[in-house]
């Protein structure tokens, strides 16, 4: 009952904000929950009550962020948010966390755009090994077919937790969108089929896997322009706390999860 009554929140349009955005991103929202769906043994992942929807106003607009997050055996959390600012800006963020006892790397995807067009659209599958290296079960499997973007974007200073085949670019056209959008279906289903195949892994490993984690984490919530928003709707406390209990949380024992 529990898994259909899931199901069924994941096929619902309504209420999710994704109706009211860019349609890649209402496209991506879809891929991804319906991948999750396909594959995983989804169950709900709580977050804290006053944070799964938020309403505020920045520079004079309704801001609205909707969050949706489940586990599964193989996954801490998986978290998608979307998030939209009036006419201006419309947002999709989305990490899976695994637990640490499998030896998985951490799916991010965010698309940013506004006015009718996508400015950023970065994917990637992050290694969180000691020497920052991806299994090869997924190596060799993104080293085909890549596709290639006509306007490939800058990675920040700290875009040092990503992996060769990180994709951050500007779509330069209908044709582009729909080449992310399969590339991160694809980043998903590699990524969720190898989960279901992975072997429990030892305690020292294990505790190395929650450091790769935490680096991820820590860089991410260095993320200046994420932060300077949600400063300028609802403080620098708030702020804080949404960045490190909702975006980018992290445990450091393997028997605190």
């Amino acid at each position: 009952m529990l898994q259909f009554l899931i199901t069924k929140m994941l096929q619902s349009p309504n209420p999710s904000l994704r109706e009211q955005q860019h349609p890649l991103i209402r496209q991506l929202a879809d891929c991804i929950e319906s991948t999750w769906s396909q594959y995983l043994d989804l169950s709900p992942y709580h977050l804290p009550e006053d944070l799964g929807y938020v309403e505020g106003r920045l520079e004079g607009e309704k801001l609205i962020i909707e969050n949706r997050c489940y586990q599964t055996p193989q996954f801490r959390k998986m978290h998608l948010e979307l998030a939209k600012v009036g006419p201006m800006l419309d947002i999709l963020h989305c990490v899976m966390f695994p637990r640490p006892e499998y030896p998985l790397p951490m799916f991010g995807c965010d698309l940013v755009g506004g006015r009718g067009q996508i400015s950023a659209a970065i994917a990637d599958l992050s290694p969180t090994s000691p020497d920052l290296t991806l299994p090869e079960v997924y190596r060799s499997a993104l080293a085909t077919n890549a596709p290639r973007f006509s306007q490939p974007r800058d990675l920040p200073a700290w875009g040092d937790i990503f992996s060769e085949f990180c994709l951050f670019i500007r779509p330069g056209s209908p044709e582009e969108e729909a080449q992310f959008l399969a590339r991160v279906k694809s980043f998903l289903e590699i990524h969720c089929q190898t989960a279901i195949a992975s072997q429990p892994v030892s305690r020292e490993e294990q505790m190395q896997i929650l450091a790769g984690q935490r680096n991820y984490c820590t860089k991410q919530q260095q993320n200046d322009k994420t932060r300077r928003v949600l400063e300028k709707a609802f403080g620098d406390e708030w702020a804080e706390r949404y960045m490190t209990t909702v975006l980018f949380d992290y445990v450091v024992e393997a028997s605190a999860i």
